[in-house]
């Protein structure tokens, strides 16, 4: 699976907005489901967030949906987190991924991105939000 390397976190105030980065040195990333995880302090890596190989369909956790977007630019092989409405409880190391192609139609049917079907990880990148 392509190597990824993640971008764009910052420290930010409840209600500001941060665009993550992930870019992938393979060319075979735009063949890929790719998503984004995060994981917080003393808690488990969530997946919040994956896009299938054609960029037409997304995915979102009840966490994020409505304020989170997901895009892909195949052409540069990089992903993209647009975070709007950040709040305290969305700090963490945040880390891009790359599944299977038909590992979206699962994320879809069972509802959750499973950590154990992606790889590539990068070493995240950390979004602070203060209250």
């Amino acid at each position: 699976q392509a190597s990824l390397v993640e971008s764009g976190g910052g420290s930010v105030q409840s209600g500001g907005s941060l665009t993550l980065s992930c870019q992938a040195f393979d060319d075979t990333f735009q063949f890929y489901c790719a998503g984004w995880f995060r994981q917080a302090p003393g808690k488990e890596r969530e997946g919040i967030s994956c896009i299938s190989w054609s960029g037409q369909m997304t995915y979102y956790s009840d966490s994020v949906k409505g304020r989170f977007t997901i895009s892909r630019d195949v052409a540069n092989s990089t992903l993209h987190l647009q975070m709007n409405n950040l709040k305290p409880e969305d700090t963490a190391t945040y880390y891009c991924a790359a599944a299977a192609p038909q590992t979206f139609t699962t994320v879809q049917r069972l509802g959750v991105m499973t950590e154990a079907d992606f790889g590539g990880w990068g070493q995240g990148t950390q979004v602070t939000v203060s209250s």
